[in-house]
């Protein structure tokens, strides 16, 4: 089974998502939860014309995630999360 990052960011307009080893499955939207949901449908849309077009579904890339938080101080903390 594979896991894929999705990447969420804040546009002028609203929101917009990718996932990086899923290229050109992107969705956007005016709110985070709208894009939530249309990129979960670009996804299965996505994967599923993979496999009718008998292509290879790309594996998980992605292993962890650093988060690097800079205080008000400019005092670097790391904070690891990792998707298992």
């Amino acid at each position: 089974m594979n896991k894929y990052l999705i990447i969420y960011e804040k546009t002028e307009s609203g929101y917009s998502a990718y996932a990086p080893d899923l290229p050109g499955c992107v969705a956007a939207a005016s709110t985070k939860k709208e894009t939530e949901i249309l990129m979960r449908e670009a996804i299965e849309f996505h994967i599923e014309g993979m496999l009718e077009e008998g292509l290879e579904i790309p594996k998980q890339t992605i292993f962890g995630i650093d988060y690097y938080q800079i205080s008000d101080k400019h005092n670097m903390e790391l904070e690891r999360i990792s998707i298992p």
